[in-house]
This record gives structure tokens, sequence and C-alpha cells, in this order.
């Protein structure tokens, strides 16, 4: 089995595989997600830039690690309506995205890149989930406001948390949801990188 970094602090990425039972190191890059944001408004290729510098940057970091180690960065952001939404620095504006979100839908949208550290191959996708909201209350927000589980997550909500009390239907993958398309990963590592997870 190869070994596998997961180049993301998210504390949600790594949770979807450690249920898989799947080995794995993480690496923060440390990249800065905002200069690439203040820079690009296009969504999609925004996230796949993103998802391609972290593969990159922890690549140039990891020279010492083994041959065959593959490298999975990632990148989550928020549409409604065109708009890029990030994460919330504060509760004010948590709040605002939330109340944004209320009553309608809005698409969660993942870059992913993948690369091997003595490799050459760079593959980068992306995957599409069609989040719906209920309608929300000024004091449901702030009362969801409080679990800060919005703290460091793209729309302020977690949705494997209480936000799945308000999340009224969800199009497409649900893992994209967490922030790892983990069907399209699994379909890259199996035909791009010799890398079977079912047998891990």
């Amino acid at each position: 089995m190869k070994k596998i970094i997961l180049a993301s602090k998210s504390k949600d990425r790594s949770k979807i595989l450690k249920r898989l039972n799947i080995y794995f190191e993480t690496f923060d890059t440390q990249i800065n997600e905002k200069a690439y944001k203040d820079q690009s408004s296009h969504p999609i290729e925004l996230v796949k830039e993103l998802a391609k510098a972290k593969a990159l940057k922890a690549k140039d970091m990891l020279k010492s690690e083994k041959k065959g180690t593959i490298i999975i960065a990632a990148d989550t952001i928020v549409e409604l309506n065109g708009k890029v939404i990030g994460k919330a620095e504060n509760e004010m504006e948590a709040f605002q995205i939330l109340k944004t979100l209320t009553n309608s839908s809005h698409n969660l949208i993942t870059g992913i890149a993948i690369t091997e550290i003595d490799g050459h191959k760079v593959l980068v996708d992306y995957d599409i989930t069609n989040v719906t909201f209920l309608y929300l209350s000024d004091d449901d927000i702030w009362e969801y406001i409080k679990t800060e589980e919005w703290k460091g997550r793209a729309g302020a909500y977690s949705i494997r948390d209480r936000a799945s009390l308000f999340v009224k239907e969800i199009k497409g993958s649900p893992s994209n949801v967490v922030g790892l398309p983990m069907q399209k990963i699994f379909t890259i590592l199996k035909t791009e990188f010799n890398l079977n997870l079912f047998e891990s």
C-alpha cells in the first residue's frame, strides 16, 4: 500500500479517510487561500488552482518522503448565484452568510489535486454538490452560531454536525459536502496511480 498524505488541516476531511479505515498522514501547506480568492472570482477555476497549489507545495516540502507517496490536496468553497462565499472570520460574518443561504439552494464546489512524490503527473478535478437549506429565523441562526461549528468552514456550517438539522436536500456527492469527493478520488487513484483504496 502506498503512503498517502492529505495536504489539508481540515478535521472534516481527515474524518472521512479515518471512517474508511484508510491510513494517511496530514500536512498543512499553509497556503494563503485568501490571496488566491482575492485574485480569482470564477468558483471552479479557483478551487482547482488552490488544490493544485497545495499539492505542489506539499510535494516540494516533502521531498524526503519515500518513493510512491501519494499527495491529496483539496479546497472547498460555497457558490451562490455565481458569487464565492468563503469562511467567516467572526460571528457577524457567519450570521450574514447563513442569513444569505437560508431558504435557498447553493453549490458546494471542491477542487482536488493528486500527485506522487517522485512523479510528474498532477491530476486536477472538481465536484459540485447542491445543498438546499430550510428557512432559518434570526434566532435559529444565532443559536447555531453558538455551537462554533461555523469556524473554519466554507459557508459557515458543518453538515456532519448540527447543520444537518436545517439541510433540506442534497444533490450530488455526500462526501463532497464535507470537502473530499471520495468517488472521484477513488477513480483517479485507481486509474492514474495504481492505488486501489479497497485494498488498503
